[in-house]
C-alpha cells in the first residue's frame, strides 16, 4: 500500500453534472444523506484538495488541511485567507511537493473538484466515491470530469477504475453511492 491514497468524492445528477451552467452546485443536487456521508468523508481524509472555486462548505471545513490548485502563484505558496491552506499550481511543483508542503505524506488525499481538478487526479485515483442523484437532471450544466456527452462512470472505467459496490443514500429521493476502484 502506498503511503497516500487518493479518494475523489462527488455527487452528480442522472446526466453526470455536478453543477449548472453557471458553474454553482445548485441546491437540487444537496441531499442530506450525501451531505452526511460527504462529511464523515472529509472527516476521514488527511488533506482535502480542490480548485479555487470549490468549496465543501461543512462544519468542520476550517480545521482541514488542504490544497488549492491555483494560477496565481508559481508553485506553492500559503493560501494568505487560511493558514491550514497550501496553494498549489501544478505548473510549477508536484502533487507529492505540494502535500509535503502541507504537511501530509500519508494517509488519504480527498479530491473534491472540480471539473479539471478531477480530471487531473482521473490516472491517480485508488478508489472514487460518486454519489448519483437518478432522478435529476442538469441539462447544459458541468460535468463531472470535463468531458461532454461523457457519464463520469464512462470517464472512471476508461481509467482504471472498476465498479466495487453500490448503496443507496437516499431512496427517497433515487440518490445511490458508488464505490470505483482502481483494478
Amino acid at each position: 500500500m502506498k503511503a497516500l491514497q487518493v479518494e475523489g468524492c462527488v455527487i452528480v445528477s442522472a446526466d453526470g453534472m455536478l453543477a449548472d451552467a453557471h458553474g454553482d452546485m445548485p441546491a437540487s443536487l444537496k441531499f442530506e444523506g450525501d451531505q452526511r456521508w460527504f462529511q464523515s468523508a472529509l472527516d476521514r481524509a488527511d488533506i482535502i484538495v480542490h480548485g479555487r472555486n470549490s468549496f465543501e462548505d461543512q462544519p468542520n471545513s476550517a480545521e482541514r488541511k488542504r490544497i488549492i490548485l491555483s494560477h496565481s502563484v508559481a508553485a506553492l505558496a500559503p493560501d494568505p485567507d487560511n493558514p491550514k491552506a497550501t496553494l498549489w499550481n501544478p505548473q510549477g511543483a508536484s502533487f507529492e511537493e505540494a502535500c509535503a508542503r502541507a504537511g501530509v505524506t500519508s494517509g488519504i488525499a480527498a479530491i473534491i473538484g472540480g471539473p479539471v481538478v478531477f480530471k487531473m487526479f482521473l490516472e491517480r485515483y485508488d478508489r472514487f466515491w460518486l454519489s448519483v442523484a437518478s432522478q435529476l437532471y442538469l441539462h447544459d450544466g458541468m460535468s463531472a470530469f470535463g468531458n461532454a456527452g461523457e457519464l463520469p462512470q464512462q470517464s472512471l472505467a476508461a481509467h482504471g477504475l472498476v465498479l466495487a459496490q453500490t448503496r443507496p443514500l437516499d431512496p427517497e429521493h433515487g440518490v445511490s453511492l458508488t464505490e470505483w476502484r482502481r483494478a
